[in-house]
């Protein structure tokens, strides 16, 4: 694996940005593209590597998904002084940020390039699959949940914060653990890179 491999390799990755709501809501998936230039598979990938998404001060990935997670919720006071969510609706905006040629490709890199793409759009969008799972998770948690002696409501949102940040973290493993398998020796993801690098 070459060094540039490795670089944009480490680099796909899931962001979350600050988070918003919906009862029977669906996600809003979108994709953007940033241009790239070249002709061949090496050119290709070359440019992402020069104009890929950065995630650091030298980390470009060759795509990216973040989403953006908002809430609306109802804090409730109970009778027995106990406070109660009736009301948690998610609203989730995930996006998916592509490299996409700014020109048209010889007929064989096209086929290559093809090829790759659709590989790079299937694992961020397993990426979104994890996101929306969490936001399911998040909601079957909350919905109903109550703290006892919280007739301002105060102590829930401290111990709803805590048990969102666990399912948040398990969310953060299971995109770290997918794609070390994906960047792997042999892994799907490493695959559709050396397949465009070598298709000259």
């Amino acid at each position: 694996m070459t060094a540039d491999f490795r670089l944009l390799a480490m680099a796909m990755c899931v962001t979350s940005l600050p988070m918003a709501a919906h009862a029977e809501w669906q996600a809003v998936e979108m994709i953007k593209t940033y241009a790239i230039t070249g002709t061949s598979g090496r050119e290709l990938y070359d440019s992402i590597g020069e104009r890929g998404p950065l995630l650091g001060p030298k980390v470009r990935a060759i795509a990216h998904t973040d989403f953006k997670l908002t809430w609306t919720r109802k804090y409730e006071p109970q009778p027995d002084g106990a406070c109660l969510i009736t009301v948690n609706i998610p609203k989730l905006i995930i996006t998916y940020t592509l490299p996409k040629p700014s020109a048209q490709l010889p007929a064989s890199t096209r086929k290559s390039w093809q090829t790759f793409i659709a590989g790079v759009e299937a694992h961020e969008r397993v990426h979104g699959g994890f996101i929306k799972d969490m936001v399911k998770e998040i909601e079957a948690m909350s919905v109903g949940f109550s703290v006892p002696d919280d007739p301002k409501c105060s102590k829930i949102r401290t111990e709803l914060t805590k048990r969102l940040g666990e399912i948040s973290n398990k969310e953060r493993r299971r995109n770290s653990d997918f794609d070390k398998v994906e960047f792997s020796d042999g892994g799907n993801l490493q695959q559709l890179v050396l397949k465009l690098v070598k298709e000259e």
